[in-house]
């Protein structure tokens, strides 16, 4: 075996490199806005401060007074730690320098007490041009005085109606939400001066006001002030945990607004333990297209730092041509893969989905429409859970020993002495869908941030929820909430789920404690186990566990998914969950090791298997030596790494990555994330394995497929 060392130099922001397209060309130019904490603009006249803005576009037709057409806006925006001490310092303006009073609705926190997510509304003086306008966000030096919220009283008093009608085996079933909302038995979601929300929901009855034993109907109604027009928001669900003989149901479906038919679907299958969504006016309709500062959203970690690169014409086109039909229709599957444990590289998988990465890369129009639209469509999946006695996504806390895997025996609760599992099958369960948590996509993550939708929220709360739960209870530690017990992969996107989820849920949200408690439980269990204790496998900072062996008679890890793991991790620590940082610490050795360790040649530090022992029973390996010549051919082994030869018996060019190193979702570029954390964390030789790995030959071309374009932050 002959290794040789060779010296690289490359900035940390740099994927240096043959490969073509836009990657390159923009991760070329750094700047304070690639990542790290938010520089904040210099102090406006008037002694405010930007911290960020938001682009808006008038899509409506309606006329306004004077040439002026007055619109109401409202999106989610997240805000880093530091930045809003005080959510009423907040004050809009217009790059004319148009003061915007802005309505802010706090939902959650950092640890500093400062704004983490928010609901923002503004009502936007837009001449008769399509041109759009910035709205820049910034913060005063004094708090100002906020309006009151108001009831649905006027909404109603204004000939507000909107139903759902369902009708079933010949029976129709409704419900009104003009009347939820004159019963007062309402949530407020959104409240002050200028918009108002309020969601109401409850089971559809038939004529004889009965109601049936599965479905039920969800309305979020934001009513703007002053303009007589108001969203509503409507969500069909057929997820209740307990119900009795769970089923498809088969049904018309008709929704009904301001008296009007907007929606219609005949002999609609809604699958079991899912739900569909559909948002339409009431009133007069104001059409907007907001897009956010990419930067921004980057450098408050929220996301990962993701090169800053044009993403492909042909990329944009493509998620165009797809935005359509019954794909994103009720019951439909977006743009992600209907069947979760379909193998191989795909667009959904990693931190974000591609699709997601490049709306948040381009702010283009169609992709957030169908980045969006895909976070409808999340639904559709029957792993929607909600606990009738709390009306939320179900949580271990309520049934610690439900499951969707193993006998009922394992569902029994020692301490009520009663059976967690859920009922049994009713008719047809067959689906087209089948979610995995190894292969689960972020679909509604994205979405909640940039709107702060409600339905988005419930959609990654029961994602984070099923992830646990799904799982045999002794396997997960019960009620802790363990997911050590599922293939690499699985626990990877498990975490990444339930850290997003416990990030951005609302303070006032009593599952916001609930899956920090999971999150604290299970990286108390990996330091435990790994950081903190001298196991095998901790010389290659990989899991090497039974179920981590997946390969060549259990002998062999998957590296891959061990660079998903870690990026889960990596991205954990910049949520600002501290106790994750000794996890990473130890997690990060394992790709920098492929790329430095003098025993172990860089070219093939992105294999599909990666072998760590002699044997199913024989000790783990304690040096990279031992994994390098037990995972390649003596014909390789023998040769100089990274040399003339090697790439010759490799059919690579020289210093190209073997694991389709030009492919957007190859191996390398699934370790790609992982390493850029790595540096992140400070591991030694960290830097090093990234600028080794930002020179290698042959790179992707991330503009058609971005969502491992993940570089360290500065």
């Amino acid at each position: 075996m002959k290794l040789l060392s060779i010296g690289f130099a490359c900035g940390l922001l740099l994927a240096c490199g043959g490969g073509a397209g836009g990657a390159d060309a923009a991760v070329a130019q750094p700047s304070a806005a690639s990542g790290g904490s938010p520089v904040l603009a210099p102090t406006n006249a008037d002694g405010s401060v930007a911290i960020t803005s938001v682009k808006v576009q008038n899509l409506s037709q309606a006329s306004g007074t004077g040439g002026i057409n007055y619109t109401p806006v409202t999106f989610g925006q997240v805000f880093a730690a530091g930045d809003v001490a005080d959510p009423n310092t907040l004050v809009g303006k217009l790059s004319d320098g148009t003061p915007i009073a802005l309505q802010v609705d706090a939902k959650a926190t950092h640890a500093d007490g400062s704004l983490r997510h928010a609901v923002i509304t503004a009502v936007i003086p837009f001449t008769m041009t399509a041109a759009p306008t910035t709205l820049s966000i910034n913060r005063a030096t004094t708090p100002a005085a906020r309006g009151s919220g108001a009831d649905p009283t006027t909404l109603l008093a204004n000939g507000f109606t909107a139903s759902v009608n369902l009708t079933v085996g010949g029976q129709v079933y409704s419900l009104s939400a003009e009347q939820l909302l004159r019963s007062g038995k309402y949530n407020t979601w959104l409240s002050g001066p200028q918009v108002n929300e309020w969601q109401v929901s409850g089971p559809l009855k038939n004529a004889s006001g009965a109601a049936h034993p599965q479905l039920s109907a969800r309305f979020a109604i934001r009513s703007y002030s002053g303009t007589n027009s108001a969203t509503v928001d409507v969500t069909i669900e057929n997820d209740w945990a307990y119900a009795p003989a769970p089923q498809n149901i088969t049904y018309d479906a008709q929704v009904m607004v301001g008296g009007k038919s907007v929606y219609t679907k005949s002999a609609l299958k809604h699958f079991h333990h899912a739900r569909w969504r559909k948002v339409f006016w009431w009133g007069q309709p104001h059409q907007v297209f907001i897009q956010h500062d990419t930067a921004y959203l980057i450098a408050t970690k929220a996301v990962s730092n993701y090169v800053r690169l044009g993403v492909a014409p042909s990329a944009l086109s493509n998620i165009a041509s797809k935005y359509t039909g019954a794909a994103f229709d009720a019951m439909g599957n977006g743009l992600a893969v209907a069947y979760m444990p379909t193998t191989g590289g795909r667009g959904d998988i990693g931190l974000l989905p591609s699709w997601a990465v490049s709306y948040l890369l381009s702010m283009d129009r169609t992709a957030k429409a169908a980045t969006l639209g895909t976070g409808d469509m999340s639904g559709s999946w029957s792993m929607h859970y909600r606990n009738q006695n709390t009306d939320r996504p179900v949580s271990l806390i309520d049934y610690p020993y439900m499951t969707l895997a193993g006998n009922p025996g394992d569902a029994y609760n020692p301490v009520t002495k009663k059976s967690e599992a859920f009922p049994v099958c009713g008719g047809d369960c067959s689906t087209p869908f089948t979610a995995d948590p190894g292969h689960a996509p972020a679909m509604a993550y994205l979405p909640y941030l940039v709107t702060g939708d409600y339905y988005y929220l419930e959609e990654i709360q029961f994602w984070a929820n099923y992830e646990l739960f799904q799982s045999n209870p002794g396997y997960r530690g019960n009620i802790k909430g363990l997911i050590n017990h599922q293939q690499v992969r699985a626990q990877a996107w498990s975490l990444r789920d339930l850290a997003r989820t416990a990030y951005i849920t609302p303070d006032s949200d009593v599952l916001k404690k609930q899956l920090e408690n999971f999150l604290s439980n299970n990286l108390d269990w990996y330091n435990t186990t790994y950081s903190f204790s001298n196991v095998p496998g901790n010389t290659f900072g990989a899991m090497t566990d039974a179920l981590a062996r997946v390969y060549d008679s259990s002998t062999g890890i998957a590296p891959w998914q061990d660079d998903f793991f870690t990026s889960a991790v990596g991205h954990t620590v910049e949520l600002g969950y501290a106790k994750a940082k000794p996890l990473l610490a130890w997690k990060a050795k394992f790709p920098v090791k492929r790329m430095t360790d003098p025993s172990y040649c860089w070219i093939v530090g992105a294999v599909y298997s990666f072998r760590v022992t002699d044997s199913a029973t024989a000790p783990i390996y304690t040096d990279m030596g031992r994994s390098y010549v037990g995972s390649n051919p003596s014909s390789l082994t023998a040769l100089t790494c990274a040399s003339t030869d090697m790439a010759s018996l490799l059919k690579l060019q020289p210093q190209e990555m073997t694991g389709y190193s030009n492919a957007p979702e190859g191996y390398p570029s699934n370790m790609q994330p992982a390493l850029a954390y790595a540096v992140d964390s400070g591991v030694p030789g960290a830097k090093d394995a990234w600028a080794k790995f930002s020179l290698r030959a042959n790179q992707p071309d991330y503009s058609t497929s971005p969502q491992f374009a993940i570089v360290p932050r500065p």
